[in-house]
């Protein structure tokens, strides 16, 4: 047997062992972040017409988010476990005794998952967004008669005898809580007899401290023979929306793609507003994938110290110790970075090149 067919043969049975525990940890997990929702959502079921179905039919949505959320936590622990069902075996002892070094092997698992990674980038790209999308419409439905999500994510609300249109939402954390912001904002008034007769357009509307306000509004009334017309940089807007209720039309940024995140980013700036949220979400979405596999990368030298000293608790404890240190790394200096204006993309680069860097001078010490 050729060297190279030796080597195809090696990768096969990796990939078999590391894809297979991937698998079936990928599947726990996700099932279990699954059922923990629904649990959640059972304490919404009676309000208005959202009952056991809707709520089940919600999280059902979700779950292609949900793998792609938990497809990192997988792919590291279930190639710890594919890796060490192998030390079980003695198989990966057999392929160290014919001259296969670490690197070669840990190379192997990596190769193995790539093609798997891909798809769950896809998914992350098409499917996840989607499908939240149409599990939050059907939630805020469900939730309430006045309030709609329409086709784009445009939100339609019934406000008395008002109807108001909003292009898009989103929250803003500041120093006195939480604000809601709509944008786009249409609101039309209708007299008894079913006539318009007052038209509100406003490029945006805040509510912060029980109070809504329009911003560059502009405020038409119609009259039998004319219209008058009232500009205005800020205005009161008496309305009884529930802001509480409109969050729920928001999709939070870890939940869109990396095409939505760079539209929302270019109109923020376009408008002179802050994207670095916005900024921050698309550069991590975009290093996903190399993250995804330099942790798992990584993690797989633990196996070959677990072939004399550990087992499966071992070989768990440590891919959550590292999963968890790693998440934390990179939450600080993607926070570092925004505080000192550094490029979120460099951020987000540095703790996979920290990874890296530490594990070649494992496999340095330890070929």
């Amino acid at each position: 047997m050729s060297a190279r067919s030796w080597r195809r043969q090696t990768d096969r049975l990796v990939a078999q062992s590391v894809l297979g525990a991937v698998a079936l940890t990928w599947l726990v997990l996700v099932g279990i972040d699954a059922f923990m929702a629904l649990i959640g959502e059972f304490g919404d079921v009676g309000k208005n017409d959202y009952g056991i179905g809707k709520a089940v039919t919600y999280v059902l949505l979700t779950v292609p988010r949900r793998l792609y959320e938990m497809f990192g936590y997988a792919a590291l622990i279930g190639g710890l476990l594919g890796l060490g069902a192998l030390a079980g075996s003695g198989e990966l002892t057999a392929l160290r005794a014919a001259g296969l070094s670490k690197l070669r092997i840990c190379a192997s698992v990596a190769l193995a998952l790539f093609v798997l990674t891909v798809a769950v980038t896809a998914i992350g790209e098409t499917l996840a967004p989607l499908g939240d999308q149409r599990a939050q419409a059907l939630q805020l439905a469900a939730k309430s008669n006045d309030v709609t999500l329409a086709k784009g994510g445009s939100l339609w609300a019934r406000d008395g005898d008002k109807v108001v249109s909003a292009r898009r939402a989103r929250t803003l954390d500041t120093s006195s809580g939480t604000e809601l912001e709509l944008f786009g904002v249409r609101v039309f008034e209708f007299d008894p007899d079913g006539r318009l007769s007052v038209l509100m357009l406003a490029a945006r509307a805040t509510h912060a401290g029980g109070r809504w306000l329009l911003h560059d509004a502009r405020r038409t009334e119609f009259g039998t023979d004319r219209a008058n017309t009232t500009l205005s940089p800020q205005m009161d807007w008496n309305s009884r929306l529930d802001a509480r209720l409109l969050s729920l039309s928001i999709v939070r940024t870890d939940y869109m793609s990396s095409r939505d995140l760079g539209r929302t980013i270019r109109t923020l700036e376009r408008n002179g507003q802050e994207a670095s949220r916005y900024r921050e979400a698309y550069w991590k979405r975009l290093f996903y994938p190399l993250s995804v596999l330099v942790l798992a990368f990584c993690a797989m030298p633990f196996a070959f110290g677990a072939l004399r000293s550990g087992g499966l608790a071992k070989r768990l404890f440590i891919g959550m110790v590292l999963a968890i240190g790693f998440y934390f790394l990179q939450s600080a200096i993607v926070s570092m970075a925004t505080v000192y204006g550094f490029h979120p993309a460099l951020a987000n680069l540095v703790p996979p090149l920290i990874l890296v860097a530490a594990a070649f001078a494992y496999f340095r010490r330890h070929a």
